[in-house]
């Protein structure tokens, strides 16, 4: 039965016919929090290994927090994480990391090349994350240990590596070997521009 035109039920399938078909204004997007309360430093091929890039996100009470870069082969679709170690050596674990007191005391003292943990591949691969920044360790991440997925799923979030206390005087200068997020994205285009051109 059709309804007439007059009726309530038709006033209300037109208005909605009507907010379908108009053009949706475009909502602001909210900056998420990690975006606003951190900045991105990137740290390209570390150890000279393609694509094994590294993301540090530094807050502004000058505390890093280690993380992959979006173009890391872990986080490439395809990639099953078999599992994560942060036993670097047989001497050296970071989970004997302990923290205490206003000073620090006990944290691991870390360089930029200084390994942070190993992530194992099922598909054999194996890829040592390092620390990009100079600094006391402060924490690691024992999450990724019990569900390595959350790694790959949040990575700047519930997936980070870990947290690094860079020392007061340096905390300016220890961004100077690392790119902006702008610099970043430049060295993944040229990386793409040289793969599809060797193709």
């Amino acid at each position: 039965m059709e309804e007439a035109l007059g009726s309530p039920r038709a006033e209300v399938a037109a208005q909605e016919v009507a907010m379908a078909t108009e053009p949706v204004a475009a909502e602001p997007t909210v900056p998420s929090l990690v975006d606003r309360y951190f900045t991105r430093w990137y740290k390209a091929d570390v150890k000279g290994k393609p694509c094994e890039d590294h993301c540090i996100l530094q807050h502004s009470n000058r505390i890093c927090v280690i993380t992959l870069a979006g173009s890391h082969p872990v986080l490439q679709s395809g990639k099953t994480i078999k599992s994560i170690s942060y036993q670097i050596s047989t001497n050296c674990s970071r989970l004997q990391n302990k923290v205490s007191g206003k000073f620090k005391r006990g944290a691991q003292f870390l360089t930029e090349l200084a390994p942070l943990c190993k992530i194992y591949c099922s598909d054999g691969e194996e890829y040592t994350i390092s620390s990009c920044v100079r600094g006391r360790l402060m924490e690691v991440n024992e999450n990724i240990l019990h569900k390595p997925s959350i790694l790959q799923e949040k990575p700047s979030t519930e997936g980070y590596i870990a947290v690094v206390l860079p020392k007061f005087e340096e905390s300016k200068s220890i961004t100077e070997g690392l790119l902006t997020q702008k610099q970043y994205e430049e060295v993944v285009v040229k990386r793409i521009n040289a793969t599809t051109a060797t193709s």
